[in-house]
């Protein structure tokens, strides 16, 4: 099983109730090998049991936010010992695309904070996060149709055609060409680009404005936005938001709203 580097992913909390998970390879535009991806499905177990954790803000370091999967080197997946190159391959390649299903499955909201490129399985990151903002410096692409193989990648022909539409989607995916900040944020892929050094304490300011609604009706919400989007007719989505309000109603959280408004004040939550 490959080694995990525990300097491969960066987690700190640089703000009440925030944790910045940074992708820590610079000197490779934090290209993906098995070691980090392993520690980011640990770093988003540990973030997303943490109650204290309110919103994720996802980043790079250095001068790119991901640049995919660092093809001259990214290892073999953790767990079972296969031999035969198929295998060893698809185990990689599940391992890598669960990384999806995480970031769904946590109840804080994530939002991407796009610093620079982000190709390939980094775009994916991109499209899995909840909400998504860059720097005037982003390029994104679906990379892997440049070399040879599928653009239907780690989730990219579920989320992308759902965040922008179908045909742009399409001509993305099979062109796998690169486009800007200027486009992503006119085709509604990211709602905001900003300067470099602004970057960070703008998803910051976005995160406290989600954590002024309580922990529970924000888990849900972020819940019932993806899960409306497999849904195939309105009366499900109806029936699933139905059942949401009412657990949601009984909650600490929605009696601690309810009393903070009553007394003008502030809402404070149980951490």
């Amino acid at each position: 099983m490959a080694r995990l580097h525990m300097d491969e992913i960066a987690l700190t909390y640089p703000r009440n109730g925030i944790a910045l998970i940074t992708l820590n390879r610079p000197d490779k535009l934090n290209a993906m090998t098995s070691s980090m991806v392993e520690q980011l499905h640990k770093t988003f177990t540990e973030v997303g049991a943490s109650r204290d954790v309110r919103v994720i803000v996802l980043t790079g370091q250095g001068r790119g936010f991901c640049a995919g999967l660092d093809l001259g080197g990214y290892g073999d997946a953790p767990g079972f010992e296969w031999h035969g190159g198929m295998e060893k391959g698809f185990a990689v390649q599940k391992h890598i695309a669960s990384l999806i299903p995480k970031m769904r499955s946590l109840p804080q909201p994530i939002i991407a904070a796009v610093n620079g490129p982000a190709a390939g399985g980094g775009f994916a990151l991109v499209l899995g996060s909840d909400l998504r903002l860059c720097s005037a410096t982003a390029r994104f692409n679906a990379a892997f149709i440049r070399i040879g193989l599928s653009a239907c990648d780690i989730g990219t022909s579920w989320l992308l055609p759902r965040l922008i539409g179908a045909a742009r989607a399409h001509e993305i995916m099979l062109t796998g060409r690169l486009f800007d900040a200027a486009e992503a944020l006119r085709i509604g892929l990211v709602h905001e680009v900003l300067p470099d050094e602004v970057l960070l304490d703008a998803a910051y300011v976005k995160a406290e404005e989600i954590m002024l609604n309580s922990p529970i009706g924000v888990a849900l919400t972020k819940e019932g936005m993806w899960a409306s989007l497999e849904i195939p007719g309105l009366q499900a989505a109806i029936d699933m938001e139905n059942r949401q309000q009412i657990m949601a109603s009984f909650s600490e959280d929605a009696r601690e709203t309810r009393v903070a408004k009553a007394e003008g004040r502030p809402p404070k939550y149980q951490s």
